[in-house]
């Protein structure tokens, strides 16, 4: 079903597109009426300046999104996206990963870690015509001269240095922006549930839904008496943001409008189908692949060194995550035929182009012949990068590099080696001791090396560098000679290195920095390779998106860069969907769903007073009678009899936005650019859209505002923090009145408490779907024909938490067991 629906939306009309688009915020104005009639209120120009509210309390943590809160310099984010910090904080005697956290005061408050930033975007500049001025045709020429003009452009932005500038590609090369950002260096921790409740349901709900996770966590910025940025000093003061969000304590309804804004970090919606079938076919399988030895390995040594577990938790809730996301991946392509889908539109986008006597009908055969090279340079290059793993190999060769790059004028040296670089670079130094253990690294490290001796495509000077056997035994007794030897895993003996000279590399005894220098020419070699090929595409793909983005123009679709870790709003609306056939997913899960997925034992060991406060029914004003408008969407419910009320707080809710990686923590906001969410996964079905957006299935998991309030309540009585919110009044008021409502029907003896069970899944009537010839020619037709056969099925029956019953059939719903972006 999900090929022929997914083929027929794409090839018809501009319904395919709906809420579709990581806009950058100066496009707001373009879409000011799409916002509008998704109920987005709040002016697109307001949007549009990163000055005001909301855009200017929206942060980055420098892999995930943040927000402030407060006016004293709270800032809530998720718990996956805070994982290092409290992680860097738990200890045996005090694992607040398994316990949680709470500060009560500020006094309490723990630094998150010596490397923890808050990135707080100011400017955004389009700086194009500023990068692509006087470069070569050569194409390596034509690289180095596009880094040269970026590198003094980040200069000139930077003069101080509370600031980190930062020019990016937008459009594969058509377009470069430099964003401005203040650093904020000291960051808390304040707040964080147990990771039982932060990632209830673990890697088995990673990506699935219907999901009931409290993934949250609240930090706190911190700057010198000044005011100004400052390292982390017991006498630093919170940071006061120029605004900060105001929370909607009674959330939202399906059907609403919402939007996002964060940092989402890579998609690849422009590139070809080649890329893509490449991707498939060899990429991402051959990452699952090594990916999953890592995650089994550290697993087995976990089990039996707790402490390798604890330090490897960050490092394997990521692992995990990205395997999750693989397998989502590779399994999307098998389900629906995206290769098809963008083969399509290529070929199209050809017929179109065709029709302009003036344009270069080269332009797929000249990028395709490049990405071929390239394809071909990351296969050759796989094995033997992977062979470099070890942390000790990565630190020492980091080193020497930097030793050599020194001999240079700043202005000349490689991006990461300049003096504007050294405070990250001398704390990524010392980050490896809080994810480093020996034992792991060897054997990981082993695994790679045994990987690459496998394979023909060997480096003789690598082989000859490290004395490469195929003999296990013998390489084993190597690698263990190489950590025995090595003062690198001593951190003031590695950060004493930081100021040696290329010399004294060179005439070290370290295996490990021995090992660094030897293999140094090549991998300079390697990079001036890959340079090149850099080089050419940026002539080539820069032509091509120029042609591509008028071709998306003239057919009305919508225009905006692929993602790239910078600024971005994203809208859309509460909305469930049709994961398959008969199967529909509503759009909220309830606190009943815990209960329901509850074992006793990981990762469904909800913690016992989160159990007793769910059983007690402790909710009060958070309270929820019902999730819908009113009147209610009758499409998958009864319109004859009233559904039942929701009568719990909401947990998680879904909705069209379009986010990936990145978005992680953004806030969701209501039509008044009030808080209601964290944005945390994406469903399974979703995953492809890194590739391709199908609106039907793409649907983001939030963490619901109302379950958030009702865990610092009722569960953590984090009152302290409570006080810090900036509520809306209205809002309050509604929701005393409601709770007022509720203790009337909670005393009333004929209420009947609705039975839990274990999913927001629905059981649809069966819908036929159209053949691929049925489609017919008209956009109009198709998708009016697939929403018919939908509106005139016979309609559900809800009997519980988020569960409907087929009036027709009376089947209950199908029982599945959870499973999480």
């Amino acid at each position: 079903m999900r090929i022929a629906l997914v083929a027929a939306l794409v090839l018809t009309s501009y319904f395919a597109y709906a809420d579709e688009g990581q806009w950058q915020p100066y496009q707001m104005l373009s879409i000011a009426d799409k916002l509008q009639q998704r109920g987005i209120d709040i002016p697109a120009a307001q949007l549009a300046d990163l000055g005001q509210y909301p855009m200017n309390a929206v942060v980055s943590l420098g892999y995930c999104t943040a927000s402030f809160v407060s006016p004293q310099g709270l800032v809530v984010t998720n718990h996956h996206c805070a994982y290092r910090g409290i992680q860097y904080n738990s200890k045996k005697e005090h694992n607040y990963l398994a316990d949680g956290f709470l500060a009560h005061t500020q006094a309490e408050e723990p630094s998150a870690g010596p490397n923890e930033r808050l990135y707080i975007t100011e400017e955004v500049t389009n700086v194009t015509d500023k990068v692509l001025t006087n470069l070569s045709e050569e194409p390596l020429a034509r690289f180095e001269g596009i880094q040269t003009n970026s590198k003094a452009l980040v200069k000139e932005c930077e003069v101080d240095s509370n600031y980190r500038c930062q020019v990016d590609s937008f459009h594969h090369g058509l377009e470069y922006y430099l964003t401005k950002r203040l650093i904020i260096r000291d960051v808390r921790l304040v707040y964080a549930p147990p990771e039982t409740v932060g990632g209830f349901g673990g890697d088995i709900d990673n990506y699935e839904y219907p999901r009931h996770s409290g993934d949250f966590t609240f930090l706190r910025a911190y700057v010198g008496k000044d005011g100004k940025p400052a390292i982390f000093d017991k006498d630093n003061v919170p940071y006061q943001p120029k605004s900060y969000l105001t929370i909607n304590p009674n959330g939202v309804k399906a059907g609403d409008g919402i939007f996002v804004a964060g940092y989402p970090g890579a998609t690849s919606r422009y590139n070809l189908t080649s890329e893509l079938q490449f991707a498939s076919d060899w990429l991402y399988p051959t990452f699952a692949e090594r990916y999953q030895l890592q995650i089994d390995t550290i697993t087995l040594m976990g089990e039996i060194d707790k402490d390798i577990a604890l330090k490897y938790a960050g490092t394997m809730a990521s692992m995990a995550n990205r395997m999750k996301k693989l397998n989502g991946l590779l399994d999307g392509f098998n389900a629906t035929d995206i290769v098809g889908i963008k083969q399509q539109r290529e070929n199209d986008f050809l017929a179109w182009l065709k029709q302009d006597p003036d344009a270069n009908q080269n332009l797929i055969i000249d990028l395709e012949a490049l990405l071929s090279e390239q394809h071909q340079q990351m296969q050759t290059n796989y094995f033997y990068k992977n062979a470099l793993s070890s942390e000790m190999l990565t630190a020492a060769s980091k080193l020497y590099r930097l030793a050599k790059e020194r001999q240079k004028p700043n202005d000349k040296r490689e991006p990461g080696y300049q003096l504007r670089d050294m405070k990250l670079f001398k704390a990524d130094l010392k980050r490896i001791d809080s994810r480093f253990d020996p034992a792991v690294d060897k054997t990981l490290w082993l695994q790679d090396l045994q990987a690459y001796v496998r394979q023909p495509v060997r480096n003789t000077v690598f082989d000859n560098a490290l004395s490469i056997s195929e003999n296990f035994e013998e390489l084993e007794s190597k690698v263990e000679g190489l950590y025995a030897l090595t003062e690198l895993t001593d951190q003031t003996k590695r950060l004493n290195w930081l100021t040696k000279k290329a010399i004294d590399f060179e005439t070290s005894e370290d295996p490990f920095i021995r090992l660094a220098v030897a293999i140094h020419d090549t991998n300079m070699a390697l990079e001036q390779s890959e340079k090149l090929l850099e080089g050419k595409l940026s002539s080539v793909r820069p032509e091509y998106m120029k042609a591509i983005i008028d071709y998306y123009k003239s057919n009305n679709w919508p225009v905006y860069p692929d993602a790239n870790r910078t600024l971005r709003i994203t809208y859309g609306m509460v909305d469930g969907y049709q994961s398959k056939d008969a199967m529909y997913k509503q759009p909220f899960t309830r606190l009943e769903g815990l209960l329901a997925k509850h074992t006793g034992k990981e990762p469904f060991n909800v913690p016992a007073k989160l159990l007793a406060a769910i059983k007690s029914d402790d909710l009060g004003k958070h309270r929820v009678t019902s999730v819908y408008q009113q009147p209610s969407n009758c499409q998958f419910m009864s319109c004859l009899d009233k559904p039942a009320d929701f009568n719990s707080v909401p947990v998680n809710f879904l909705s069209s936005a379009d986010t990936t990686g990145g978005n992680s923590g953004s806030p969701v906001f209501n039509g008044k650019g009030e808080l209601v969410g964290l944005n945390f996964d994406s469903t399974y079905e979703a995953i492809t859209k890194d590739w391709f957006f199908n609106p039907t299935i793409t649907r983001a998991v939030h963490v619901d505002i109302r379950y958030i309030l009702w865990m610092m309540d009722k569960v953590d009585h984090a009152d302290n923090l409570i006080k810090e919110l900036k509520l809306d009044e209205a809002s309050l008021q509604q929701a005393a009145q409601t709770a007022a409502n509720n203790a009337d029907v909670a005393n009333d003896t004929t209420h009947v408490k609705t039975v839990p069970t274990q999913s927001a899944e629905t059981q649809l009537p069966q819908v036929n779907e159209p053949t691929l010839e049925q489609m017919g020619n008209s956009a109009k037709e198709t998708t009016n024909a697939v929403a018919d056969q939908v509106a005139s099925a016979p309609v559900p029956q809800m009997i519980s938490d988020g569960v409907v019953a087929n009036e027709v059939t009376d089947n209950a719903t199908e029982a599945k067991l959870p499973l999480t972006q």
